[in-house]
């Protein structure tokens, strides 16, 4: 099964104009997006730079000193067919 995938290694002008299209009700064609997940503090950064309270060059700024954590987004019925059950486990607290 082939999927369309898009993938950002690193928080770019790219990345940053993908997630602010998204926020603004563009809806993409691809199944899966992988790449930094902007957290809380980069999100409200993002919302200032969608409403003009800040330049692309000021949310760099913001942005830089932020940590992105990794996520894999799956958008479609065709990426969940993807996985696959492996095992589960049991932790007793």
């Amino acid at each position: 099964m082939k999927v369309k995938i898009l993938k950002f290694e690193n928080m770019t002008d790219e990345w940053l104009d993908f997630i602010a299209a998204c926020r603004s009700g563009f809806v993409h064609d691809y199944d899966i997006v992988e790449g930094p997940m902007a957290d809380d503090i980069v999100w409200n950064y993002v919302n200032d730079f969608l409403d003009g309270d800040i330049t692309r060059k000021v949310f760099w700024e913001l942005a830089k000193f932020k940590y992105p954590t990794h996520q894999i987004s799956l958008h479609t019925l065709k990426a969940l067919d993807c996985l696959k059950f492996e095992r589960i486990e049991i932790i007793n607290e």
